[in-house]
């Protein structure tokens, strides 16, 4: 982003029936092939477990018996193809097999960051739109346009609502990142407003996993991966030796290790030589090498957070998602900047000073970039479990962080092989009986919320086989 912006604007959700037909028309070709390069699908099988309950919740919404939040896991891009092959096929079968009459079109509301139409395009937005999407801004405290119209579609809304709780993709198929309290805080307010309405519908949340496994694993494609990320960082390509008794996944975890090394160490220096930083010398203490690598990471990217904070002139708060949210927010400010008339009239010099604090500022969010590709990566995550799912997420979080680096935001990743996702349908939470406690004072709120987000942490990582 090289000029400033007029302001970014909330855009609307307006449903089009015609629109959700042509999006599900085109499905099967979005899972199969990369339409966008964005979008690194390669999805060949979508398994359901437990869909019987979702069915039988969606047909009680349609009743008007309930109103529904969906509290969806979203670890990847892919994951809302996988929601559209859900309300699209999944949904209808599973009702035809259980003589549930479902009303047509089956489909859902939804929550998304309005930075995706950043990145993507305008035309995502316009599509978002008229799915019955609703725009977002995750780092602001309180977004009350989002805040509104949420409140308006989970009590009126034609279709169930879809939050993805996590706030942000961590492309870990096996790892549930800590969660936001938006989705509790939702549905707490979903039962006020229908009490306030006289209405006796139920509010229920039903928590959704997600899951990504390659079918027949390619290991030839993750060497050439490895051995072009090696290229980048001037390493020697990596190869086994005849007669070795090593494992392959011993190899493949050493070629890691020493990427992940090697990306450390230059980041560390980055930060020392044009940024003044301090880094803590490890080599004399006890620690193992997995332990040592993800204390460095940790502090890697604390610094990398300060860095931006310090210019943008934010205090240093909160966890690392929030630090993150709060830095993107602080460089939207500064890019989009006037409403649409008001830009308009900028003078030359205005505009000129304009641009320039807008370049400055995208730069600047790029430290806040590398610091959410590495955000729940640690050095023992392979090794635990040295699966070739483990091996292919870390080496394309590899991919990513070392494609920004070289300035492509948004580097088309390699495929490593067909995937198969598994949806699983968790246990949904009647918010009846909830509700007394949260209306109790302003602490009982603040602990109801709580307790209900710890609740839906656990029915996520309890999914994840």
């Amino acid at each position: 982003m090289q000029r400033a912006q007029p302001k970014l604007g909330f855009i609307s959700p307006s449903f089009n029936p015609f629109i959700l037909r042509l999006i599900y028309w085109v499905l099967p070709i979005f899972q199969r092939f990369r339409l966008f390069y964005w979008l690194p699908s390669g999805i060949s099988q979508v398994e359901v477990l437990n869909g019987e309950t979702l069915v039988n919740l969606y047909h009680q919404f349609q009743l008007k018996k309930n109103r529904l939040i969906f509290s969806f896991r979203h670890c990847e891009v892919d994951d809302p193809l996988i929601g559209l092959h859900i309300f699209s096929r999944d949904i209808t079968r599973i009702a035809r097999q259980k003589n549930i009459a479902l009303k047509s079109p089956t489909s859902c509301h939804f929550m998304y960051d309005r930075g995706m139409t950043i990145w993507a395009g305008k035309w995502l937005g316009s599509v978002f739109a008229r799915l019955g999407g609703i725009p977002v801004h995750r780092g602001k405290s309180l977004d009350l346009q989002a805040i509104k119209k949420t409140r308006e579609i989970l009590a009126d809304g034609e279709f169930p609502l879809v939050v993805a709780p996590e706030g942000a993709t961590n492309n870990h198929s096996e790892v549930v990142s800590p969660l936001e309290p938006g989705v509790a805080q939702l549905a707490f307010w979903c039962m006020e407003d229908l009490q306030k309405a006289n209405r006796v519908e139920k509010v229920i949340v039903l928590p959704i996993n997600i899951q990504y496994r390659y079918i027949n694993p390619q290991w030839s494609k993750l060497d050439r991966l490895l051995s072009k990320l090696e290229a980048d960082c001037g390493l020697a390509k990596q190869s086994i030796e005849a007669g070795s008794k090593e494992s392959l996944e011993e190899f493949y975890l050493q070629r890691l290790f020493k990427l992940g090394e090697y990306l450390l160490s230059e980041m560390e220096q980055f930060y020392s030589c044009f940024y003044h930083r301090q880094f803590p010398d490890l080599s004399q203490n006890s620690h193992s090498i997995e332990e040592n690598l993800t204390i460095r990471l940790q502090k890697l990217l604390d610094v990398s957070l300060e860095v931006g904070e310090e210019y943008f002139g934010i205090k240093k708060k909160g966890n690392i998602i929030e630090r993150c949210r709060r830095l993107e927010e602080a460089g939207w400010n500064y890019i989009y900047r006037e409403e649409s008339d008001k830009f308009k009239n900028l003078s030359p010099v205005q505009r000129g000073l304009a641009d320039w604090i807008a370049a400055e500022a995208d730069l600047r969010m790029l430290h806040m970039r590398l610091v959410e590709s590495f955000v729940v990566m640690t050095a023992t995550y392979v090794k635990e479990k040295p699966s070739f799912q483990r091996f292919a997420e870390t080496a394309l979080i590899l991919f990513d962080a070392i494609a920004r680096i070289k300035g492509n935001k948004n580097p088309r990743r390699p495929r490593l092989g067909w995937r198969k996702s598994t949806v699983t349908v968790g246990k949904p939470i009647d918010m009846s009986n909830r509700i007394s406690t949260y209306q109790q004072n302003r602490q009982s709120a603040k602990q109801a919320v709580a307790q209900l987000t710890q609740d839906l942490q656990q029915a996520l990582q309890e999914m994840i086989v």
